[in-house]
């Protein structure tokens, strides 16, 4: 980004002041002024870039659940903690990642916005949701990381190609497609959905046919660590922890999401049923793909050993030979391949729209969305490079304490602070109208997360280190509203917006309004009055404003600009 508009008087008749007819203008770089490309990575996405179907942003989000990953996790927390724990374990965190999955969805696709803008508004402030940015970017690195060790381990069994060059073709093969944002992930997932489908489905039809008795010897398998068959609350609480790792996969999901047509009378039912099922719906594919993952490494294990059987494609090898004989070998290769550029993809995107957050803000510059897929990949390969897949259950239970505190607080404001008026109704994301940290949501978070943490390294004993990430999910649920009703609410609006104000008929939002900064017309949601420019200015130019100083929340009396906006009406 080029930034040009370095003066910061208001004064109408300097020439060169923010605001006046000969003042300087910020242009962006070609690549993050090419929304194709850039996708709306820091802003509301617009309506009129809506133009997908519901089915269509649904079937595109869950295509990119496909991940092996589930497999991994499954078979590891059976293999540790035995099938009865296990099982009770993946459907504890399974309802879990649902219920606070639903309203965080809901607002993404109903508001436009990604997981982050939506974090701002629902009790973390501007700068609060920084410190989430980086607990997401650390998702989608280690998720990455995760999925690409599965991919290498395929091409590994498949053409003897040596791992550790395979980290580096499974992060390489993927920038392409992520290089040219959502139009190129749609395609891929659409052409990719029926090999994925039948590589999914066979191994358990082989077995129903060929093994129907494995089904009931899994059900009393007592693991491999000595577990037993039996059920124990501390091995149901630890293997929670590690399942309810995947709880901020709802941050992928809401990437897709905010794409959403607008909800109409016409469309309401097709758009509460795709929101629902690539939103807060991809985690019962997800239990279903980690019991299934568990049970064809249980089958193979005694054919190709514990360590083996849970890399997930050897397991796959074994439920397809029956049927395949020497093409198992490919024919899974494929499968798995196929299954984690899938999946990679999304990481890599939802990695570089993280970062974009996170380094606006800190830096007040915005190269473009598409440079910090390398800076996520990255990370990624060197994480592959450290053997991450050999400290699996241990790295995810640790994730899980922080991000079920931060997914949970961010559900308690939709759910019980905005119903009950401690927050306002909307989601308001722009800088110019938020306190840069709201104590609700940021204090809930930091504090549980903390305890968790403390609890998980044994400080408060057994029972509370089995059971971290219920502590954290209790105290954020707990203490987001309760902060909010101490605060009375206080630390939402820095100061009121007047489109969102009361008795303010609020115009046509599909309407298009000049920012005065950069002189591109965005839709009304995407604007913010400003005292300083004298002028709307856009979301993104408000961020990546170093020298303003924050006048309008400062002095709200230096005169917001009147509304109506100036309007230049939309076409179609």
């Amino acid at each position: 980004m080029t930034d040009t508009a370095t003066p910061t008087t208001a004064d109408a008749a300097d020439p060169g002041a923010p605001g006046s007819p000969g003042a300087p203008r910020r242009s962006y770089a070609r690549l993050a002024a090419d929304e194709s490309r850039e996708d709306y990575s820091l802003r509301y996405a617009p309506h009129s870039f809506r133009r997908w179907s519901p089915s269509m942003v649904a079937g595109t989000a869950l295509g990119g659940i496909a991940y092996l990953a589930d497999f991994a996790i499954g078979a590891s927390i059976v293999f540790t903690y035995g099938f009865t724990s296990g099982f009770a374990s993946i459907l504890a965190a399974a309802v879990i990642i649902f219920v606070t999955g639903i309203p965080i969805a809901r607002a993404c696709a109903k508001y436009g916005l990604d997981m982050d803008l939506v974090t701002r508004g629902a009790g973390f402030g501007y700068f609060g949701s920084t410190l989430t940015s980086l607990i997401y970017a650390s998702f989608t690195f280690i998720f990455f990381a995760l999925e690409g060790s599965i991919m290498a381990q395929a091409m590994h069994q498949a053409v003897g190609l040596p791992v550790e060059i395979g980290y580096l073709v499974t992060t390489l093969i993927v920038i392409p497609i992520v290089f040219r944002g959502m139009g190129a992930l749609a395609r891929v997932q659409a052409w990719t959905q029926p090999v994925w489908i039948i590589g999914m489905v066979l191994p358990f039809v082989i077995l129903a046919f060929e093994a129907p008795e494995a089904w009931g010897d899994f059900a009393s398998f007592g693991g491999t660590e000595g577990a037993g068959p039996g059920f124990s609350w501390i091995a149901f609480g630890l293997g929670t922890g590690v399942a309810l790792s995947l709880i901020a996969q709802i941050g992928e999901q809401a990437d897709y999401l905010r794409f959403m047509p607008a909800r109409t009378e016409a469309n309401k039912r097709r758009w509460n049923l795709a929101v629902l099922a690539a939103g807060p719906g991809w985690v019962i594919i997800g239990a279903a793909k980690q019991l299934g993952g568990a049970l064809l490494a249980f089958v193979a294990l005694e054919a190709v050993g514990k360590t083996h059987a849970l890399e997930p494609i050897a397991p796959q090898i074994e439920a397809l030979k029956p049927w395949l004989g020497s093409f198992a070998l490919p024919a899974a290769a494929l499968f798995v391949i196929v299954s984690q550029v899938k999946i990679n993809v999304t990481n890599a995107y939802s990695g570089s729209l993280s970062w974009s957050n996170f380094f606006s803000r800190i830096t007040h510059r915005h190269p473009g969305r598409v440079w910090y897929i390398f800076l996520n990949l990255a990370i990624a390969l060197t994480l592959m490079e450290m053997n991450m897949f050999a400290a699996l259950n241990k790295l995810l239970g640790f994730y899980s304490n922080v991000g079920i505190a931060w997914i949970v607080a961010v559900a308690a404001d939709l759910v019980i602070n905005k119903r009950i008026g401690l927050s306002p109704p909307y989601i308001e994301f722009k800088r110019a109208y938020l306190y840069a940290v709201n104590p609700a949501g940021f204090g809930a978070m930091v504090i549980a997360s903390t305890v968790s943490i403390l609890a998980f390294f044994g400080l408060f004993g057994e029972y509370a280190e089995a059971f971290s990430t219920f502590i954290a999910a209790g105290l954020s649920l707990t203490l987001c509203p309760l902060i909010a009703w101490i605060t009375r609410g206080k630390y939402y609006l820095a100061r009121p917006n007047p489109v969102n104000g009361p008795d303010v008929e609020v115009p046509d939002i599909t309407a298009t309004h000049v920012c005065a900064v950069c002189e591109t017309a965005y839709e009304l949601p995407d604007i913010a009055d400003c005292p300083v420019h004298a002028g709307p200015v856009c979301s993104l130019c408000c961020s990546l404003d170093a020298e303003c100083g924050d006048a309008c929340r400062k002095k709200p009396s230096a005169g917001p600009v009147p509304l109506p906006l100036p309007v230049t009406r939309t076409q179609g």
